[in-house]
């Protein structure tokens, strides 16, 4: 066996690993707090959940019902192996919740919304680090905000579940909805959580007639990396500047944020200082090693 070969293997081992531990997250939020409750997620999960509420059909079949479509188009258009992850880790979600048995929790309705979600969230940002998905809701908004020049992938998830969460509260009450809502915002910042980790980038953009300490600091105290663009001047504090000025550019985690400011603002408090969330980095220099 290759060194690519053993490399491949080791991955597909992960990934069956991170899917399975998914699939028991996302049944244990499930059956062990949010069912008994008759609190409802978000997506497509949250659908076949309200249809099994409504009609009384088992929410297994439903999962596979509603999520196979779905499924189907990421086949075309993100490729054949997600497409096969992912229909076997729903199929497996679908046989957890037919055949294992959890304990139901807690009869607290709060504690319930919160870490049902929590373990429903888990489970998808499992799965997703694997490769799959447990809820086709991101591929049907992949596909109508690549239809529509107005909506974003984010905005389409949000009008989805805003009916959803108005059916809920038609069909099941007003607070079963306002838990569930609850539900839906725990269950995603924990896929946020799980996707992007604490080390959630951001860059910042620094334009100041102190470029260069401030450059010197930020790669020597701070141990970060900095690009130095070329950029021309206009209307600023200063007034109108014809000069070419040098722009910095550097990446940082969201934790770090405070101190590139604090340094930045003692080196000079004039300095025009612009931050933005980037969702994913790769390659380069994103933090220099330390020297020992």
């Amino acid at each position: 066996m290759t060194k690519t070969d053993m490399k491949n293997s080791l991955n597909e081992a992960k990934s069956f690993v991170l899917i399975t531990l998914g699939i028991f997250s996302a049944a244990f939020g499930l059956k062990g707090f949010l069912l008994s409750s008759r609190f409802i997620d978000g997506g497509v999960t949250g659908i076949s959940m309200l249809v099994s509420e409504v009609t009384g059909w088992q929410l297994a079949p439903l999962l596979l019902v509603f999520n196979l479509p779905f499924i189907a188009i990421g086949y075309r258009q993100i490729g054949r192996k997600f497409a096969i992850k992912s229909s076997l880790a729903i199929f497996g979600l679908a046989l957890v919740l037919l055949f294992v048995k959890f304990p139901d929790v807690t009869p607290d309705k709060l504690l319930t919304a919160v870490f049902g979600g929590l373990f429903i969230g888990a489970g998808i940002g499992l799965a997703i680090r694997g490769g799959a998905v447990l809820d086709g809701t991101e591929i049907a908004a992949l596909l109508v905000s690549r239809k529509s020049h107005l909506l974003h992938v984010g905005d389409v998830i949000l009008i989805l579940n805003v009916f959803i969460f108005l059916a809920a509260a038609f069909f099941l009450s007003v607070e079963s909805a306002m838990y569930s809502i609850l539900t839906y915002v725990a269950a995603s910042k924990t896929i946020d959580f799980l996707i992007h980790g604490v080390e959630e980038y951001t860059a910042i953009t620094i334009m100041s007639t102190k470029n260069e300490e401030i450059k010197s600091l930020i790669i020597g105290k701070l141990n970060r990396g900095v690009t130095v663009f070329s950029g021309r001047g206009g209307m600023g504090s200063m007034g109108i500047i014809e000069s070419d000025q040098p722009i910095l550019y550097c990446v940082v985690t969201r934790l770090e944020i405070g101190s590139i400011k604090t340094l930045v603002n003692e080196i000079d408090p004039d300095a025009f200082v612009v931050t933005h969330s980037l969702s994913d980095v790769q390659g380069g220099l994103i933090k220099r090693p330390v020297l020992h």
